[in-house]
């Protein structure tokens, strides 16, 4: 009995092992960034109204304060719509600094106006204007101060938090899965995040010179884009070809590579941001859906869906894993070795190329500059995600949980107040923990 615990915990660990560090590392966080939560949102304005006790005062004749920020209006306008449902009464809304609720009040008494109540939000209700209002002001009556209830909850499973985790990480993300498909026959791909920055510039200048500039029409969009991915493919097919005819080793192939596209993108973009592109080329990067979810989110989560597939349930993918387990074995089974080499280094070009479009952008301008350290934090994704460095082993659902390790462990150390430096001697210690975990687990295997 204990032998068949040991066994299927061993296979447990082996499977799930770096999707139950995933959930660890969430509930580490949800611990870690435990704290009280002042809501100051539309949502926040409505809830506010439906409770509060003025429901029950006649007409109440009511005041909203609030700083000179565009979330606090947000809250203010939804007070003044939801009280207007409930017949309240709002008399005005006071945006600015304590002077100017100052003012306010002191208009209001010489106008011989009796306040029911003066709601706030969590920062103006401490401003000290609001203390001892009776004595200051006794001609305003006896108003009560309202504010929304705080809460506790972890600043880490805050919505906003989450989705920006999985927007973060969408860049990273699509250009791992192509990076798997390297990994995965043996090789590697050190030109992904130069073909980001060659990608941006690119997609950025074509738009700006071709595609009419501030001015640019979606089918123009399209096609500029469409354009870069091609460039990128072939860019990554020419690496391809060079590993799988000329049998030049990967790295050295790809680093020259990232040095050729690095080069090119501060050529085209004459070593400046690239910025006439148009409002509407930002939707892939930060348009959202009906439900709030980002488009680039959605994209990301489809490209997984039909690399996952690829890789479970057509030719493709058995091939990919026969030459990465032996490619020698696979080139006498009658798998063509040179044309699955050719074909994933080309993938893994047209995936950076998308990257490299995302983030323009996300970012809504092509640098030279973007990408810098991505390969290496794209390669993590995929060690992490349990793909072994020696090809043959692993899974695009792996590779997927661990870009979302590396984007929770980032995430986190933000929320907790790390610095630049400390994340990366953590990344660091990460990559090679994965590495030996990957050596380990090859030693058990045998």
């Amino acid at each position: 009995m204990k032998i068949i615990l040991h066994k299927n915990l061993m296979s447990l660990l082996q499977n799930q092992g770096m999707l139950i560090v995933l959930l660890l590392l969430g509930l580490f966080l949800s611990f870690a960034t435990l704290a009280d939560q002042v809501p100051n949102d539309a949502e926040a304005g409505t809830v506010l109204v439906k409770t509060w006790p003025m429901n029950k005062v006649p007409n109440p004749v009511v005041i909203v304060v609030i700083r000179d920020l565009d979330e606090d209006l947000l809250f203010a306008n939804a007070v003044v719509k939801q009280s207007l449902v409930l017949d309240g009464i709002v008399v005005e809304i006071v945006r600015g600094n304590p002077s100017d609720a100052r003012s306010c009040l002191e208009k209001l008494a010489n106008q011989g106006i009796k306040l029911d109540a003066i709601v706030c939000n969590h920062y103006t209700a401490g401003w000290s204007v609001f203390d001892r209002l009776n004595e200051k002001f006794p001609a305003l009556g006896n108003p009560i101060i309202i504010e929304p209830a705080s809460y506790r909850w972890p600043n880490f499973l805050k919505r906003d938090n989450l989705v920006n985790i999985m927007n973060q990480i969408a860049v990273i993300a699509i250009l791992a899965v192509g990076m798997t498909f390297v990994i995965l026959t043996g090789g590697i791909d050190l030109s992904v995040g130069a073909l980001i920055a060659f990608s941006s510039v690119l997609v950025a200048r074509l738009i700006r010179d071709y595609g009419g500039g501030v001015e640019a029409q979606v089918p123009a969009l399209i096609l500029c884009c469409i354009t870069t991915i091609i460039v990128c493919a072939m860019m990554g097919a020419f690496s391809g070809i060079m590993v799988a005819c000329f049998s030049i080793p990967s790295f050295i192939t790809t680093l020259a590579m990232m040095l050729i596209a690095g080069g090119t993108a501060y050529l085209i973009s004459e070593g400046q941001s690239i910025d006439r592109i148009p409002e509407q080329f930002m939707w892939l990067g930060r348009g959202t859906t009906f439900f709030r979810i980002p488009i680039a989110v959605v994209l990301t989560g489809s490209i997984y869906l039909l690399a996952h597939l690829a890789m479970t349930q057509t030719i493709f993918g058995r091939y990919v894993y026969a030459v990465g387990g032996n490619c020698e074995a696979a080139r006498l089974s009658g798998v063509s070795v040179v044309t699955v080499l050719i074909l994933v280094y080309t993938l893994s070009g047209a995936f950076a190329g998308l990257g490299g479009i995302i983030m323009a952008s996300q970012l809504k301008s092509g640098a030279p500059t973007y990408g810098h350290m991505y390969e290496l934090y794209v390669i993590a994704a995929v060690v992490v995600g349990g793909t072994s460095l020696a090809g043959g082993e692993g899974k695009i659902t792996g590779t997927l949980v661990g870009a979302l390790i590396l984007a929770v462990i980032q995430n986190g150390m933000n929320l907790l107040g790390f610095d630049s430096n400390t994340q990366k001697c953590i990344l660091g210690a990460l990559l090679l923990l994965a590495i030996l975990l990957d050596k380990l687990k090859g030693r058990i295997a045998r």
